[in-house]
């Protein structure tokens, strides 16, 4: 059993905004050794962090990249699909097909190497039509067999610290394309299983 924490960087409007939109997944056998370290982090800024949750886009590139250095263990792996958006040439008429579409892929390459997945989704829409649709877009991506060992919540970040970390990984990522700063990304790139890059356009 593995439990994964999924969160993305950048936005999916396709000729504006981010040029790349990354969903990262953070996968581990142990949240517990996680969320440790997301407390010792908010714990060591003391009041200059922001009460409810931490967040990589307000704060210091030192913090961040000594967190990233925290949790690069043996039992966390990466999983990113990275969506080159400047290939998009017909948009989809909802643009949030695009973020699906990445998620659904995200997913499924999880389930090739942990077929018992927990998986915990930032809560991204508070419809929850919304919500089931990008299960709906999930379960597409997979096979029935597949699909059995998959168990999905959607949850706050405020909540999760987990997915508190997962934030800063997925900033990290985006700094590399967005960028072409690895200077976060060199901290967890030894735990990266999979880095797919969609750099053809699916519309």
């Amino acid at each position: 059993m593995r439990y994964a924490y999924l969160d993305e960087s950048g936005d999916v409007a396709p000729f504006s905004g981010s040029r790349f939109l990354v969903v990262a997944v953070l996968v581990t056998e142990t949240p517990r050794t996680v969320e440790l370290q997301v407390k010792r982090v908010r714990q060591s800024l003391g009041r200059k962090v922001r009460p409810q949750e931490l967040k990589a886009t307000w704060s210091e590139l030192r913090v961040i990249e000594r967190f990233l250095g925290s949790i690069n263990r043996d039992d966390i792996s990466v999983v990113a699909v990275v969506v080159d958006k400047r290939t998009i040439v017909r948009p989809p008429a909802d643009p949030e097909t695009i973020y699906r579409t990445a998620v659904a892929r995200a997913v499924r390459l999880c389930l090739t190497q942990w077929p018992q997945l927990h998986l915990h989704l930032d809560k991204r829409y508070t419809n929850p039509t919304l919500r089931q649709t990008l299960e709906q877009a999930v379960s597409q991506e997979l096979t029935p067999n597949v699909h059995q060992g998959l168990l999905i919540w959607h949850e706050d970040s405020q909540g999760q610290l987990c997915l508190q970390a997962v934030d800063f990984v997925a900033w990290a990522i985006a700094q590399k394309y967005e960028r072409g700063d690895e200077s976060a990304y060199a901290h967890i790139a030894g735990r990266i299983a999979v880095e797919e890059v969609i750099d053809k356009s699916l519309w």
